[in-house]
């Protein structure tokens, strides 16, 4: 009798260790939402750039709601569970807001689902009464960008608290997740800077400053956040494949300007950028040194990746600008002479000449010296975050 009132007992051990031994469905769902919303930005960034303004119904912008929708119904799913179930895996690991209860990355994705969602109708509405859009940020394009930064930072602390939590056999797998989530909240503090980090302001210091204002705090939080020795390369990296991605594979498919005025012929997809920044140097290089610091004060160590970041990325990234403005980057593999139809033939981009920001040799070194005080401050700010993050268990 007792032994075979204990084998009930053991299947279901058996399987509660099974489940703890896998990833949770939550997160593959979370990870499949960004990625939706990281290939609708960019695919809608390349729509508008080579086709104009179409209708709310694009491909991108299903892609981009996608997101939010698989965000939205998993958020609702681990907040009702969690709510109305006290034998949630999750209500442990909970924190309790408006009467609900979930872990707090669970909240976040709900509220950036509902701002993604608000967007959608403004978009629509500010298209049909101003037209294409002269900047990356109108006002319903920051609340659509809010909304999908919000949903990668509340999948990023659901994955954070989940690694918290788990046992080491799911730290490796985990940290993977972490790392990913990570890569795409540290392509959009880049790409937010899109407007500004042009192949024409490679040799201006504002172009160095927006590369500190955001990149370094993502980069080190992320980073040491994972637990990763090579995490900041492998960061850069996958940046650089997804960009890679889709500047060799968008001018495959044929479009059309649908909006006028037309100055630049195209008959194909042009990529949302050109050919991605060499941020695999000082990536590497920040790696390096931050394997030797480990134990430095948090400021001085802040202070001396600043440094190294800045002049690594200058010592490759400067020559480099100057290659892509020459004829031997304009092909398909460097893709200079992809240009959006609305760039006017006496632009600097359509020249191939360098925006002159700095009016001055004393502007520019100002310029870089702030971008130093800046990217240190930044680097502080991820060193501060990541020691929040290591803590997260809800």
């Amino acid at each position: 009798m007792s032994q075979a009132a204990t084998l009930p007992l053991a299947r279901t051990t058996t399987l509660a260790s099974a489940r703890a031994a896998r990833v949770p469905w939550y997160i593959w769902t979370f990870t499949l939402a960004v990625v939706s919303a990281a290939i609708g930005g960019l695919w809608d960034i390349s729509w508008h750039i080579s086709i104009g303004r179409d209708t709310f119904w694009s491909p991108p912008h299903m892609a981009i709601y996608l997101c939010a929708v698989l965000a939205g119904f998993s958020s609702a799913w681990l907040i009702l569970h969690t709510t109305f179930s006290p034998a949630a895996a999750l209500a442990p690991a909970s924190v309790r807001m408006w009467g609900f209860r979930a872990p707090l990355g669970a909240f976040l994705a709900a509220w950036g689902g509902v701002a993604m969602l608000a967007s959608a109708p403004f978009d629509d509405w500010w298209h049909n009464a101003y037209g294409l859009d002269v900047k990356v940020l109108s006002p319903p394009h920051v609340v659509l960008i809010l909304g999908i930064i919000t949903i990668k930072i509340g999948a990023f602390l659901l994955i954070q608290g989940e690694l918290n939590r788990a046992p080491e056999r799911l730290h490796r797998q985990l940290s993977f997740f972490l790392l990913f989530a990570g890569t795409l909240i540290a392509r959009d503090f880049i790409g937010v800077f899109i407007e500004h980090t042009g192949r024409t302001m490679m040799h201006s210091a504002r172009f160095y400053l927006v590369m500190s204002v955001f990149a370094p705090l993502g980069f080190l939080a992320v980073a040491r956040a994972t637990g990763r020795r090579w995490a900041i390369t492998q960061m850069a990296l996958l940046i650089t494949v997804i960009q890679l991605a889709f500047l060799w594979i968008l001018p495959l498919f044929p479009a059309e300007p649908k909006l006028g005025p037309v100055f630049q012929k195209v008959t194909h997809f042009i990529p949302p950028s050109g050919f991605p920044m060499l941020i695999l140097a000082p990536a590497i290089a920040l790696d390096l040194v931050r394997a030797r610091t480990a134990r430095w004060n948090p400021w001085a160590q802040a202070a001396l990746f600043a440094a190294v970041y800045l002049a690594a990325f200058a010592a490759v990234q400067w020559p480099f600008a100057s290659f892509l403005m020459t004829e031997g980057a304009r092909n398909w593999f460097f893709g200079a002479h992809y240009l959006p139809f609305f760039v006017p033939p006496q632009s600097d981009l359509a020249r191939n000449v360098f925006t002159v920001v700095e009016p001055s040799p004393t502007a520019f070194y100002s310029g870089i010296a702030l971008a130093l005080a800046i990217a240190t401050l930044s680097f502080r700010a991820g060193h501060a975050a990541s020691g929040w993050f290591a803590r997260i268990k809800r």
